[in-house]
């Protein structure tokens, strides 16, 4: 029995058992990158997020929509 989830159930799948809204530390582990390429993430605005007094938090569906945007392949 084959199951065909969308990208989008896919990644929900994967991150259920991280919060809504998460910090840095929390993104760079699902993306499996430096905290400092995080930062770089955030500054270039490749993921939106919210900046509350010193920290930042990114919404979950933004690391989903970041992560279905970097799997898109270009159109000839």
């Amino acid at each position: 029995m084959s199951t065909n989830l969308s990208s989008k159930d896919a990644y929900s799948l994967m991150l259920k058992d991280y919060p809504d809204v998460m910090n840095i530390d929390q993104m760079c582990e699902i993306l499996g990158v430096s905290t400092k390429t995080g930062y770089k993430l955030l500054k270039n605005g490749d993921v939106t997020f919210i900046k509350i007094g010193r920290n930042y938090r990114i919404p979950k569906a933004h690391i989903i929509s970041y992560l279905r945007v970097g799997n898109e392949q270009p159109s000839i």
